[in-house]
């Protein structure tokens, strides 16, 4: 498997895997899936948007880098990551994760933040834990979960 930049080719599996996230609803804040043209739009918006390739050339994962905020903040960085859901416990989430944090480097950020991570996602919990993200507390109740109900919210962040 190799992680590398997005390319067009690459969005409609790249939205596939976005949008089962989506609909999961059980870890993105988004509601409406990604058509074509959003989904251009969306990946090309990111400061950086890669693709995780199986050895069949299949994209099986993803993730989106971008600023977590504007001017004096700016420096702080905040990602996003999708594993292809027949794939998922194969390590691909770590990959994506360590290729991330190099690229977040050498784009000049110098934090990486994660806003809003389910506390009941605990495989993505542990994960970022086992890396070196620190958490910076509990948002009670900050994700409204598919079913209507709120779950917890956990923001992380690593320096880079």
């Amino acid at each position: 498997m190799v992680v590398r930049k997005y390319t067009e080719n690459d969005l409609p599996e790249m939205i596939a895997i976005w949008n089962d996230v989506v609909e999961e609803g059980i870890a993105f804040p988004q509601e409406e899936p990604l058509d074509v043209e959003s989904g251009a739009a969306f990946f090309a918006a990111q400061s950086y948007s890669a693709a995780a390739q199986d050895d069949d050339g299949k994209i099986c994962g993803l993730y989106i880098l971008h600023p977590n905020n504007v001017g004096r903040c700016g420096h702080i960085c905040n990602a996003s990551y999708a594993v292809s859901r027949d794939v998922r416990g194969k390590h691909i989430g770590e990959k994506l994760v360590l290729d991330c944090l190099k690229t977040a480097k050498e784009l000049g950020f110098r934090v990486l933040q994660f806003n809003a991570v389910v506390e009941s996602n605990v495989h993505a919990r542990h994960l970022y834990e086992r890396i070196g993200f620190k958490q910076l507390g509990v948002i009670p109740g900050g994700f409204r979960m598919k079913d209507g109900h709120y779950e917890n919210i956990c923001p992380y962040y690593i320096e880079l």
